[in-house]
């Protein structure tokens, strides 16, 4: 004969759904699915905490409905994040594409050629145009201290 096991939740979880839950301990979020903890992240991590509700959403374990009402926010933020995953994926949250504040295009090689022309005192402007790159790239860079201008 065996046993039947009931979903057991600690006391102070707050369920979205009656199989899913979520509390906090020690500075992390866990989310537990019939008491079996299934996504885990620090209660500042923003970006998990976006990736973790858009997955169990569309993993049709809860409703937009019931994120928003559990963790106060607005309904086309779920929808936003929804998509978001999605479309993209979890590199939509954590992949390269997330890389605010550097240039791909502004590489060793090309800053050498770069520096060289503002050496001989040649305008942003026309740099940008041979490079094929955008003026406030370069100017970001100087501004930054990564090129120099005389």
């Amino acid at each position: 004969m065996s046993q039947l096991l009931l979903p057991l939740f600690p006391a102070d979880s707050h369920y979205l759904t009656p199989t899913i839950a979520v509390y906090e301990h020690e500075e992390y979020v866990y989310y537990l699915h019939c008491g079996m903890p299934i996504y885990s992240h620090h209660k500042e991590d923003m970006t998990k905490f976006r990736y973790v509700t858009s997955s169990l959403v569309l993993q049709g374990l809860c409703k937009n409905s019931d994120i928003v009402e559990a963790f106060h926010v607005s309904n086309s933020s779920v929808c936003k994040w929804k998509k978001k995953l999605e479309e993209e994926g979890e590199s939509g949250f954590f992949g390269l594409d997330n890389r605010h504040g550097h240039s791909y295009k502004l590489l060793p090689p090309v800053l050498e050629r770069i520096q060289s022309k503002l050496n001989k005192e040649q305008s942003v402007n026309s740099i940008a145009k041979e490079e094929g790159l955008s003026e406030g790239s370069i100017r970001y860079a100087i501004k930054t201290g990564t090129l120099k201008k005389k």
